[in-house]
């Protein structure tokens, strides 16, 4: 009887302390780092924005292969090793959302765990495919026009713009659907619609940011 009320009251606890850590929007980051040469090392979460600080910045030690933070503030982070061991690691950006975050330190670093953070991961992956083959378009643009081919490199330009602007909006689409949230106001910043533009006259005018062309007021 007495070890059953125990386990009542142990298991009564975890729940308060689970449901005390929702409600207090803990955001618990738990990670690995893939390589024996980084035990000991210290890691860093660091703000994206703002003041870089010993009051904004937090630290720890990699012990067994493992680290965690906690952090109170709901905003993107920047994970960074110690900058003498970062050669041939991917930093790895973090949206600050309550829950457990899982994250792994590598060649190419992951965080999924929480809604936001598996977004971001998605982002992520779509935005490495880009990159890739935007670069490979450019360079066979490249290649063509040292070679002469003018007409060729101009329509590989335009699949290349095309490419690019399709990866844009898809940027914005996932921005919209994450409205409200840390992870979608850094997707909306990331390609707005519109931008401003000064003039030699002192003339200020809205300008499309996709065709650079003047929007009429």
């Amino acid at each position: 009887m007495k070890k059953t009320k125990l386990f009542i009251f142990l298991l009564l606890g975890a729940i308060t302390l689970f449901n005390s850590c929702q409600q207090n929007n803990v955001i618990e980051i738990k990670g690995v780092v893939n390589g024996e040469k980084y035990e000991g090392k210290r890691i860093f979460l660091i703000p994206l924005n703002g003041p870089k600080t010993a009051e904004t910045v937090d630290s720890v030690e990699i012990k067994d292969g493992k680290f965690s933070f906690i952090a109170d503030t709901a905003k993107m982070y920047k994970i960074l090793l110690d900058l003498r061991f970062r050669f041939g690691v991917q930093p790895l950006l973090v949206v600050g959302e309550p829950g457990v975050i899982k994250v792994t330190i590598d060649s190419v670093s992951h965080a999924v765990g929480t809604p936001q953070n598996d977004s971001l991961e998605q982002w992520k992956l779509q935005t490495e495919m880009h990159n890739i083959q935007l670069g490979r378009m450019r360079n066979n643009i490249a290649n063509l026009q040292k070679m002469g081919d003018t007409i060729q490199a101009k329509y590989l330009k335009q699949r290349a713009d095309s490419f690019h602007l399709a990866y844009k909006n898809y940027t914005r689409q996932m921005a919209k659907n994450l409205e409200g949230t840390v992870l979608g106001t850094f997707l909306k910043e990331r390609f707005p619609l519109t931008y401003k533009r000064q003039f030699p006259d002192g003339r200020i005018v809205t300008m499309n940011a996709d065709t650079n062309e003047e929007i009429p007021e």
